[in-house]
């Protein structure tokens, strides 16, 4: 009898095992098809993106993770609507998204009425580093753009933005700032603070940053043959390896103790180029912005998703529900003006044109008015 139970056991184990096995085969097997799927739209896009075109924008966004999807496709389409330019995007991602950015992006091309290009490609990190801590700084593969230079290898120049962007006017304002750049400066950003009594980096960071009161980096012009040039990709690990245990913004931190060392190379433009909730919450302190309007419109700290600035979020649900290719006066202005006028006593609320202005001026028709 006790033979029986021990047979019995055994092969209840053999089976389990068997189980066990076949089930990981078949995760493996998945896994394998999305990112064989993700290699081939990879290098079948790359074949359509390779010579740039007179005048062309790039845009480049690192996405990973399910919830940044749909940002970057917003942050996207915003560029779309307002472009009067031909772009290119270059979107880097997990392999599991890049099938959702092709096919999306692909509908965009058949239905949009303008020019525009675009890769996706997956992340990569250089083999000399720790590729799980770089995918995990700060925010996941937000470290990305630290290597960009070396990772697009190809590309002259890009305007990176985060994936929590929006564009209020047409991407080549931003891009334009190019001109302006001397012969030295390799890249553009706007100053992390306005105030110093509010400032972060003066106030608790413990390691060198950039001028007063540091730069943030959500939205940069990157001139990536002047960073080649420079060896940008040499300095990040060595300064990662001495600063790690200082450093809270990650990759932001990185860029800052760069230029704090090399303030000569870097560019600085004002909040109008990344309107942030910092620039209205307490009190409005981005003058420049309350007079022309801000251009591109950053909603950090997760401001697009909450109702703690409300005036963020209504610009992101208006263009998030706009539809390409329809009337963007009836389908997207006039749903902006309409959000941000809703009973908002928030201090952003209390500046709510900053985010008109340059819309209005845009999309708008002679009979809207914003006062």
């Amino acid at each position: 009898m006790k033979s029986f139970y021990r047979l019995l056991l055994l092969g209840l184990g053999f089976i389990g095992l068997f189980i066990l096995l076949n089930y990981q085969t078949n995760i493996s097997n998945k896994i394998n098809h999305v990112r064989n799927r993700a290699s081939n739209m990879f290098a079948e896009s790359s074949k359509k993106s390779v010579k740039p075109i007179e005048d062309e924008v790039v845009i480049c966004v690192v996405a990973c993770g399910d919830n940044r999807l749909d940002e970057s496709l917003t942050m996207l389409k915003s560029a779309l609507i307002f472009s009067k330019r031909p772009l290119r995007f270059i979107v880097i991602s997990d392999y599991e998204l890049i099938p959702a950015f092709h096919e999306k992006l692909t509908e965009w091309k058949q239905i949009v009425n303008k020019t525009f290009d675009f890769v996706v490609r997956p992340v990569t990190f250089p083999d000399i580093s720790d590729v799980t801590m770089w995918r995990k700084l700060f925010k996941p593969c937000a470290a990305q753009r630290l290597f960009l230079p070396t990772v697009l290898n190809d590309t002259d120049a890009i305007l990176y933005v985060d994936t929590d962007t929006l564009f209020l006017t047409p991407p080549e304002v931003i891009w334009d700032e190019f001109k302006k750049m001397n012969n030295v400066q390799l890249a553009a950003l706007s100053p992390e603070h306005e105030d110093p009594n509010t400032g972060w980096y003066n106030r608790f960071a413990k390691h060198p940053y950039y001028g007063k009161l540091g730069v943030n980096s959500g939205v940069m012009l990157m001139n990536l043959t002047r960073m080649r040039e420079f060896k940008w990709t040499q300095y990040v690990i060595p300064i990662h390896k001495e600063y790690q245990l200082k450093i809270t913004w990650g990759d932001q931190d990185i860029i800052n103790i760069i230029f704090h060392y090399h303030p000569e190379k870097l560019y600085v433009y004002s909040c109008r180029y990344n309107y942030r909730p910092d620039h209205c919450m307490y009190m409005s302190v981005c003058s420049e912005a309350e007079k022309d309007g801000a251009l591109v419109l950053h909603g950090s700290r997760g401001t697009f998703h909450s109702e703690k600035q409300p005036p963020f979020k209504a610009i992101y649900t208006a263009m998030q529900e706009y539809k390409l290719n329809t009337d963007p006066y009836e389908n997207l202005l006039m749903p902006m003006r309409n959000y941000l006028t809703l009973d908002d006593r928030s201090n952003c609320g209390k500046v709510w044109k900053v985010f008109f202005i340059q819309p209005e001026l845009h999309l708008g028709r002679k009979n809207v008015s914003i006062e």
